[in-house]
This record gives C-alpha cells, sequence and structure tokens, in this order.
C-alpha cells in the first residue's frame, strides 16, 4: 500500500471516529439542554415560578458550560504534552459516567434541595469533560487531514456534534411518544441518561483504534516542549486566542437559542412544543450533513468568506425567525428553523475546525483551541438561553431576544473579518518556542 493510501485510510478512520465519539459525547451533553428545558424546571425547581423554574434549570445547565474552560484548560495541557488519543478516551468516560449517574439522580421530590445540589455537581462534570474533547476530537481530524482538503475532513467532527444533538433530542420525543405524562416525569425522563453509558462504552471502543496525528508527533520530537501549553498559547498567540472568541460568540450562543430556549418559548406563545422539537431535529440532521459542505467550499475559497457569510446571515435572519414562530404556522416554524441551522450555523461551524486549527501552532494547538474555544462557550453558549428567558420575562415579547441574536452576530462578524486567511496552510510545521503570532498565522504551503 502506498503512502498516500495509507494517508488517505488513515485520515477516514480518524474523521468516522471523531464523527462516532463526538456524536456519543455530545449527545451526553446535550440531553441535560434538553431535559432543563422539559422536565428539570419542575423536577428539580417546584417551588418557582414556571417561567423562574426554567430560567433556573437552564442557569444550571450554564454552570456546565462555566466548567468547560477548565476542562479546555486540563485536557488541553496535557493533549499538547501527552497527545490527542489519550485526552479524548479519558473525556469520554468522565462524560458517560456523569451522565449515567444523572440518569439515577434522586429528585427534590425525595431529598429536597440535594437533588439541585448534585445536578449541578453532575453538570459541572459534563462540563470539564467536553471542555477537552471539542479541541482533540477536532485535531485528532484536522491534524491528519491533507492541506488542501481539511476543511472538508475536519468538519465531520461537527457532524458528530450535530447528530449527538439529534440523538439526545430524539430519545427525548421517543420516550415521551411512549409513555404517559405522569410515567415520563417519574421516570421516562432518565432512560435517555441511562441509555449514554452504553454508547459511552462504543464510542471507547472506536476511539482506542485512531492513530496519534502526525503534528503531535513531529511537535513530541521536537528539542523545545511547551512546559506550560495554555500560557504558552496566550503569550504567542493572544489574537488567534481573541479571534477563536469572537468567532464563536455567534455560531454557540445562536445555537442554544435556536436549540434549547425556542422549546420554551414555544410553550409561552401557546406553539405545540413537539412541533418545534421536531423542526429543530430535523433541522440539525440536514445540518450535519452540510457541515462537511461548508468545510469543502473553505477549502476552494477560503475559511472567512464561508464563516462571514452565516454571520451575516443570521443578524439577517434574526427578526424573521422570531416573526415566523410568532404565526405559530408549523410551516413556517419549520422554515425559520431550518434557515437559522441549516444555512446560517451552518456556514459558521462548518470551516471552525479548520480555521481554529490553522490559527495556532502545533506545540501549543490543543491549548489555544481549547480556551479560546470554551471561554466564548461559557459567555454565550453557557448563558444565552438565561439572557433569553429573562428577556421574555422582562418584556413578554420576542424582540429583545432578536437584537441579542444580532449582537452576537455582529461580534462575530467583526473576528472573522480580523482573522488571517489559513487556508491550505501547512499545520505540521513546528516553530521554535520563540515564534509569536505571524508564524502561526501565515500559511507556509499549497497542497
Amino acid at each position: 500500500m502506498t503512502g498516500t493510501s495509507r494517508d488517505t485510510r488513515e485520515v477516514r478512520k480518524a474523521a468516522i471516529a471523531s464523527l462516532v465519539g463526538s456524536a456519543l459525547e455530545w449527545y451526553d451533553f446535550f440531553l441535560y439542554g434538553t431535559a432543563a428545558a422539559l422536565v428539570f424546571n419542575t423536577l428539580f425547581f417546584p417551588t418557582f415560578d414556571p417561567l423562574v423554574g426554567t430560567i433556573a434549570a437552564f442557569g444550571t445547565n450554564a454552570v456546565g458550560f462555566l466548567a468547560r474552560p477548565l476542562g479546555g484548560v486540563i485536557f488541553g495541557h496535557f493533549g499538547d504534552r501527552l497527545g490527542r488519543k489519550s485526552m479524548l478516551v479519558i473525556t469520554l468516560v468522565i462524560m458517560g459516567i456523569a451522565t449515567f449517574l444523572i440518569g439515577v439522580l434522586p429528585t427534590y421530590g425525595d431529598i429536597g434541595v440535594w437533588a439541585a445540589v448534585l445536578l449541578v455537581a453532575l453538570r459541572i462534570v459534563q462540563g470539564i469533560a467536553v471542555g477537552g474533547e471539542w479541541g482533540g476530537g477536532v485535531l485528532i481530524v484536522s491534524e491528519h487531514a491533507p492541506d488542501h482538503r481539511r476543511g472538508f475532513y475536519s468538519a465531520w467532527s461537527q457532524t458528530g456534534v450535530g447528530l449527538g444533538f439529534v440523538l439526545s433530542a430524539s430519545a427525548y420525543a421517543l420516550v415521551s411518544a411512549a409513555t404517559t405524562e405522569a410515567s415520563f416525569f417519574a421516570w421516562g425522563w432518565r432512560i435517555p441518561f441511562l441509555v449514554g453509558i452504553v454508547l459511552t462504552a462504543v464510542g471507547l471502543l472506536i476511539r482506542l483504534r485512531i492513530m496519534e496525528t502526525p503534528a503531535f508527533q513531529q511537535a513530541d520530537r521536537a528539542p523545545e516542549k511547551a512546559r506550560l501549553p495554555v500560557l504558552e498559547a496566550v503569550r504567542a498567540h493572544p489574537r488567534s486566542v481573541l479571534i477563536t472568541f469572537g468567532a464563536r460568540i455567534a455560531e454557540n450562543g445562536a445555537s442554544y437559542v435556536f436549540l434549547t430556549f425556542s422549546l420554551s418559548y414555544a410553550s409561552e406563545i401557546g406553539l405545540d412544543r413537539d412541533v418545534v422539537l421536531a423542526a429543530v431535529v430535523v433541522g440539525m440532521l440536514c445540518e450535519s450533513f452540510v457541515m462537511p459542505m461548508f468545510g469543502a467550499l473553505s477549502d476552494r475559497i477560503g475559511r472567512r468568506p464561508v464563516y462571514l457569510g452565516g454571520a451575516i446571515g443570521l443578524v439577517l435572519w434574526a427578526f424573521p425567525f422570531f416573526a415566523m414562530f410568532d404565526s405559530r404556522d408549523p410551516v413556517l416554524v419549520f422554515a425559520a428553523v431550518f434557515v437559522a441551522v441549516v444555512f446560517c450555523h451552518g456556514a459558521m461551524i462548518g470551516p471552525q475546525p479548520a480555521l481554529f486549527s490553522e490559527l495556532f501552532d502545533a506545540r501549543v494547538r490543543y491549548s489555544g483551541v481549547a480556551i479560546g474555544h470554551e471561554l466564548a462557550s461559557m459567555v454565550a453558549g453557557g448563558f444565552s438561553p438565561v439572557i433569553a428567558t429573562a428577556l421574555l420575562a422582562w418584556t413578554g415579547a420576542s424582540w429583545p431576544v432578536a437584537l441579542l441574536l444580532v449582537g452576537m452576530g455582529v461580534v462575530t462578524a467583526v473576528a472573522v473579518v480580523a482573522a488571517p486567511e489559513t487556508r491550505a496552510k501547512d499545520i505540521r510545521a513546528v516553530p521554535s518556542a520563540d515564534a509569536g503570532e505571524g508564524v502561526a498565522a501565515a500559511p507556509s504551503r499549497q497542497s
């Protein structure tokens, strides 16, 4: 077998392993967000007004996002020092155990306020695990991929994220359909969490079979290794960290408005929540297979134009999105979600793994990608449903939430405009410890 054939086989194996592993790990993480919108407000915060209970449930959801930068720092450090593969195995195991324990957790009716305390603790563990997973899952593909197809191959790791949401939402829809409302709130909601431990075992078997990335192997052989990769990433690549952070604001914040807040908003306006859940599942399923197309497009025309198109699309679609929801017409609701998720969000998240990977050198890449990515997750993803729900409670209208989406889109557009075009950069090159931002940003060759 030729070297090229071997390389192609390895990158495809890495893409499949990343897709499946990410889907299973994000299935676990997204379960909580869905449960926060559907059941946690009554099972763990029953003494609150329903809308206040929803805010409290989303607040515990946000705690997981607060923990994600910590996971990024921890696993980024060891991922740059010890390798990408081992961190992916560890994060998957941690996530699977935490999710299973949520499935057996007593509710407020059983142990009172301690139920909420334990729920928050397990959500923190989930946040730490997923905070370390994303960077490793992306790099295991992008660092195997050829320069001229990195956008396409690395986008499959994002497909795993999308499919994880589809799996979690579908699991809840199936359980809800198969049980009465009383049974669902009594025990049915636990089933998707308990099933997660089986899926974790499957993902573990797949991830154990992949090889370490060539970029890390080359960096590992270099005479100078970063002692504290997170600090060195911030010192050597401050602009790249800020670009990663800013580029994530709209992509991440808007996605949780579309995927979780929209469920509670549907209830507030008298729209059948199952219609919205179905629209979100269909939209995310379609987006999961459009992501690699946007990644491939970024291989041809550049990362920045594709990403910027998604951010501008979000700004333009924010007000029509809620206007179509307010119509309460299921067809318009499906159309609103489809455009928002598939085109606006898809155009941002598709080229994202390649762009972020190309902003940092191999010695500190896991740490640099993780810290920028997870800080944005904490700020935007964790709090956007909480802020959106609070704005709705304050005004009783959707226009402030639409303005929130516009603001996030503007922040991301500015960050992407400030980013260098990194398409087809050689990311295996290992600069010296004294190399600065310019080395990481400049493309060095075309494949």
